[in-house]
């Protein structure tokens, strides 16, 4: 339903029309004039809002162009209540309501035409085409951009100034309005027509992908990370990103979804989004030998295809959920785990994934991940809850936070000694069932709370100065950061434009990264170490709550298995009640886990651990499932990422030399 704004606008505006025709019956222009401007001013704010609800009313026939044309018969029904039927500007509004409406025709097919040719066949970032293709630049003064409600609004104009003459018994107002209307309704269509001819025109797609061609083989990509999905599904290849700037050999991301190129996270590597399957199937990848991927998707058979590179299952997490052992896995030459886990969690499943197709290579994402020291002298310990969502499926058992948050939460604040919690929740809470949502309000109310009455408590003293410190050089990054961001050209007129002008300023990029940590040492120093906290958007990211946190409570998910790399105490929820010894059974990621059960009565267990670490009886049994779950420590996981590349390249080049060997000696044959 969108939000809580939205709805009362959506609610606004689907009111504010019986009351117009309610006014035009009495008839009365202030009431129809104020009627009139609500819905005006709701419709806008939905629309600059990209609220849900507008496409929701375009389903039960309340569209746009029904909204404005109601109220525009509804004006006219006004006036015959006004006994102006015979009136010059009745007429006059007549006349323009029916010409504003035949310039929606040339308009709408201006638009389109425009829009469809300067959507390119594919979509790149980081690929020079600027040099190789000419692409104009989209109409300027965001013509295309909402442009059929730009177009709409301009009855403004004419509708005022018919209100104003229908007010004061004069028609000039009305026909000073009528004109401003048709004039900028026609000059709006005008300015649309350069772009459909000449040099305003963006190359045929046979063009387009001919040089999109002619840059690989200069460029010769060896190593692609392929991926199809969703809008919400970005983070699983954002997640990869960094991975593959670190590769030895050339990368390249092939995206098959504009949505996800729109959300792909800034990066140095060459991408190419390639909405097509034929296009993609005719590409020139001819020096690719190695093609990883992050999804089990029904896309992947476009690039799966192609004999001439191996084939690799990376996957976008590590966990016991049983996506970790999907049986479309062994349609790839390989599938690269983590560590051992991951190869015996594929044995146990029996799904058709062969031993001898799995390498474990490590998880390369999880180096920002700090070892655990020990909770610093004179610091007070952190616990992080990060519970995770409730699933498509609405089991409770999927997440601690309906039947455990608030005990969970509660114990950690009623804690003595005293801790400090943070908790971030996953950004899809509530998204499914409303008890989640009303859950996550009630744990964020617990802690915004409890860290009022701390401040407010004189034991807890903060040093203001550092403190003030603190925020005015997180302003200044911020401010820094804007800028950088804003003048990055990540905002194009178009897409078209984006791919032109899309190769990231390396120098640029460097300075954000370096901007972004230092946001993030200066965020946690903003306020005090003893301060409660809810931590929810993009950032401060999972991983910076793991290094500054001594212990997380959460559930069955990657995030766990993520957070055991750093070596620290850990607590996992049985929200679903199976009992110690089977939960650790069906779960490996938390078998040197203290075992929560929905009331958190052995949450002291955990805070012991944290307290006094020599004294820490599942110290050793960390330290031996991080081993099982993620690999050894030495060589690097980038390493172990770089070797198992390039020993999969080998192979595939082997199996190309011989298939060329066979394919000469077949014809030798031939001849003889």
């Amino acid at each position: 339903m969108g939000s809580a704004a939205e709805l009362a606008a959506a609610v606004l505006m689907l009111a504010g029309f019986p009351a117009i025709m309610v006014a035009a019956l009495i008839p009365s222009v202030p009431a129809f004039a104020a009627a009139t401007a609500v819905t005006y001013l709701a419709d806008h704010y939905l629309h600059r809002q990209g609220s849900y609800l507008i496409n929701r009313l375009s389903k039960v026939r309340a569209g746009l162009s029904i909204r404005f044309l109601i109220r525009q018969l509804l004006l006219i029904l006004l006036l015959a209540r006004l006994d102006l039927s015979n009136n010059l500007i009745f007429y006059g509004a007549t006349a323009c309501f029916i010409a504003f409406y035949g310039l929606q025709a040339p308009h709408g097919a201006l638009v389109t035409l425009i829009r469809n040719r300067r959507r390119l066949p594919v979509a790149t970032r980081n690929v020079d085409l600027a040099s190789r293709i000419r692409i104009p630049d989209a109409p300027r003064f965001g013509l295309l951009n909402r442009s059929a409600e730009k177009m709409l609004h301009l009855d403004l104009a004419a509708v005022v100034g018919i209100l104003v003459a229908a007010q004061l018994d004069t028609a000039t107002p009305g026909f000073i309005g009528i004109g401003v209307t048709i004039g900028l309704g026609s000059l709006y269509v005008v300015a649309l027509m350069p772009y459909v001819r000449g040099k305003k025109v963006p190359p045929n797609a046979d063009k387009v992908l001919a040089k999109v061609d002619e840059w690989l083989r200069d460029y010769k990509p060896e190593t692609v990370l392929y991926f199809s999905g969703s809008k919400d599904s970005a983070y699983q290849v954002n997640m990869w990103l960094e991975t593959m700037e670190q590769l030895d050999s050339k990368p390249l991301i092939l995206l098959r979804e504009r949505v996800i190129l729109q959300n792909l996270a800034p990066t140095t590597v060459p991408v190419i989004c390639v909405p097509g399957g034929v296009h993609l199937m005719n590409m020139d990848l001819s020096s690719v030998r190695v093609a990883l991927y992050a999804a089990n998707v029904g896309k992947n058979i476009h690039l799966l295809r192609v004999p001439t590179m191996k084939h690799v299952f990376i996957g976008h997490g590590d966990s016991d959920k049983l996506a970790s052992v999907n049986p479309f896995s062994k349609a790839y030459d390989e599938v690269w785990v983590a560590g051992r886990a991951g190869r015996d969690r594929y044995a146990i499943a029996d799904v058709g994934v062969r031993d001898e197709d799995i390498v474990e290579v490590g998880r390369p994402q999880l180096a920002p991940i700090q070892d655990w020291q020990g909770v610093p002298e004179g610091r007070m310990p952190t616990v992080l809850y990060a519970p995770t969502w409730e699933g498509w499926d609405g089991d409770p058992g999927n997440t601690s936070l309906m039947l455990a948050g608030e005990n969970i939460v509660k114990k950690l604040l009623k804690a003595d000694p005293p801790v400090r919690v943070l908790y971030k929740p996953h950004p899809f809470t509530g998204t499914v069932l409303a008890k989640a949502g009303a859950a996550h309000d009630k744990v964020t109310a617990l802690i915004e709370k409890a860290a009022a009455e701390r401040a407010a408590d004189p034991r807890f003293q903060a040093d203001a100065a550092a403190v003030a410190a603190a925020k005015a050089e997180l302003a200044r990054i911020e401010a820094r950061l804007t800028v950088l961001v804003g003048s990055g050209g990540g905002e194009k007129g178009d897409e078209a434009e984006a791919t032109r002008d899309g190769v990231v300023d390396v120098a640029r990029y460097e300075e954000i990264a370096r901007l972004r940590g230092e946001w993030n040492d200066a965020y946690w120093r903003s306020f005090p170490v003893w301060e409660h906290r809810v931590i929810t958007g993009s950032e401060p990211r999972l991983y910076d709550c793991f290094n500054v946190s001594d212990a997380m409570v959460s559930d069955i998910s990657s995030v766990v298995s993520d957070f055991i790399a750093s070596g620290k105490p850990y607590a996992v929820t049985d929200s679903a009640g199976l009992g110690v010894e089977e939960f650790k059974r069906q779960n490996t990621a938390v078998r040197a886990a203290t075992i929560l059960s929905n009331k958190a009565s052995e949450l002291g267990g955990l805070l012991d651990a944290v307290r006094d670490p020599a004294g820490d009886p599942l110290a050793e049994d960390r330290v031996e499932l991080r081993q099982y779950l993620l690999g050894p420590d030495e060589p690097t996981s980038i390493e172990q990422f770089n070797t198992a590349v390039a020993n999969l390249a080998i192979k595939a080049e082997a199996r190309n030399v011989g298939q060329e060997s066979r394919a000469a000696a077949s014809a030798a044959e031939t001849v003889v």
